[in-house]
């Protein structure tokens, strides 16, 4: 049995013209294709659709009935199907949904964002600033920006840099304490620690050769960044920081790094969208903007 749909369009090809030969010719297909499609077309209606001799083929009154209805159905189910792109100003209108880490967020994508606002005034962009990792699949994030890694590869992702770290404290701290030589003279000395949302645990510091330390005593936990940065600076402890935060502290002289011949391990600094079909021009507008802007951070 035919495909109904696909019947009635060969049936309206038919119609409108001179014989079979010239319909398949139209279609693409054989002539025996479409004499069976219109033989069971016309089993179906039980009705002669068409009068055909060795010379011409003419179409019956019932036949030009039936495709005045049939060109009305086919056209409308190729509307119904048929996407129409949208217009671009269309497509610059609407919500972004955008994940970022706190600190990161605040001190570069915001005020990105509220420049990419003013250009576009039309689309609203919904800022989520956390450190736990969001899930963008399930919680319908449109662009995520992290640091660290990337836990699948459902995404479209870019790696603009690397984030490296530093042990750094101020040259008061060094004075009343000294200053540690080695990783293992760490717990020696007064420290700062970051919580780990995930496991509850302090944050270690990773080095290149994947040896790491873990403070077991720290003078102060938090499990925000920045307020672990701002007991860095006002000297309560020396911290494990990433360059984005200690780097222009070191140039201005208000922190030292400590533990200069060990390389501590970088992480990447990723932009990221979910891989879930065609992306709007609106996203796409906006994450080629912050590819842009992070590219040229001091990391």
């Amino acid at each position: 049995m035919q495909n109904k749909l696909e019947m009635l369009r060969i049936f309206c090809i038919v119609a409108e013209s001179r014989n079979f030969k010239d319909a398949a010719i139209l279609l693409g297909i054989s002539p025996q294709a479409v004499t069976r499609a219109v033989k069971e077309l016309e089993q179906q209606r039980g009705e002669i659709l068409f009068y055909r001799s060795t010379r011409q083929m003419k179409i019956t009154a019932d036949g030009e009935r039936l495709a005045q209805y049939a060109r009305q159905a086919v056209n409308a189910v190729d509307t119904l199907l048929t996407v129409k792109p949208q217009p671009k100003s269309d497509e610059m209108r609407g919500t972004i949904r955008l994940t970022v880490s706190s600190v990161f967020g605040r001190k570069f994508i915001i005020p990105a964002l509220t420049q990419f606002s003013l250009r576009y005034p039309d689309i609203v962009v919904d800022c989520i600033l956390t450190d736990t990792h969001s899930d963008v699949i399930d919680e319908r994030i449109d662009i995520g920006i992290r640091f660290g890694f990337l836990p699948d590869n459902r995404y479209v992702a870019r790696e603009l840099a690397k984030i490296h770290f530093f042990a750094v404290g101020t040259p008061e701290l060094i004075s009343q304490t000294g200053m540690p030589k080695r990783v293992d003279e760490l717990d020696l000395f007064p420290l700062t620690a970051l919580i780990d949302h995930k496991t509850g645990r302090c944050w270690p510091w990773s080095f290149k050769n994947t040896r790491s330390f873990t403070p077991s005593n720290p003078r102060f936990i938090t499990d925000d960044l920045e307020a672990e940065f701002q007991a860095v600076l006002d000297g309560v402890g020396f911290g494990h920081m990433p360059g984005f935060l200690a780097l222009p502290y070191l140039k201005s002289g208000h922190l030292i790094q400590i533990l200069e011949n060990n390389a501590f391990a970088s992480w990447g600094l990723y932009l990221y969208r979910p891989q879930r079909g065609p992306t709007s021009l609106r996203i796409r507008t906006l994450f080629d903007y912050l590819a842009d802007i992070l590219a040229d951070i001091e990391t």
